[in-house]
């Protein structure tokens, strides 16, 4: 199994930024792509930004050219650097990765439990 823990979530006005990071732990034997997803109350989870191992990054339009997403391979862990942050960015942020547990095992996705992100107008 992959443990995933988030931290950095918190209350911040709008115009401000926050850091999320996520570090992943346990059986892992590979990690392909590891990112970011959000949920606001009453809607469905979507894509924030993802990066894969080698390096490459794919972001939602709504976040382009304020969050940037970055990883630490030899930490296993992901990051989410968010600035000029909207009151439409607050949602539950979920830490996801995709990784193999064995060499003869199937990419798996786990989860992270979430951390809230609040941005006040």
């Amino acid at each position: 199994q992959v443990q995933l823990v988030e931290s950095g979530g918190g209350l911040v006005q709008a115009g401000g930024s926050l850091r999320l990071s996520c570090a992943a732990s346990g059986s892992i034997f590979s990690i392909n792509t590891m990112g970011w997803y959000r949920q606001a109350p009453g809607k469905q989870r979507e894509l924030v930004a993802e990066i894969v191992s080698g390096g490459s990054t794919n972001y939602a339009d709504s976040v382009k050219g304020r969050f940037t997403v970055s990883r630490d391979n030899a930490e296993n862990t992901v990051y989410l650097q968010m600035n000029s942050l909207k009151p439409e960015d607050t949602a539950v942020y979920y830490c996801a990765t995709t990784a193999k547990t064995a060499p003869w095992t199937s990419p798996f996705i786990y989860w992270g439990q979430g951390t809230q992100v609040t941005v006040s107008s």
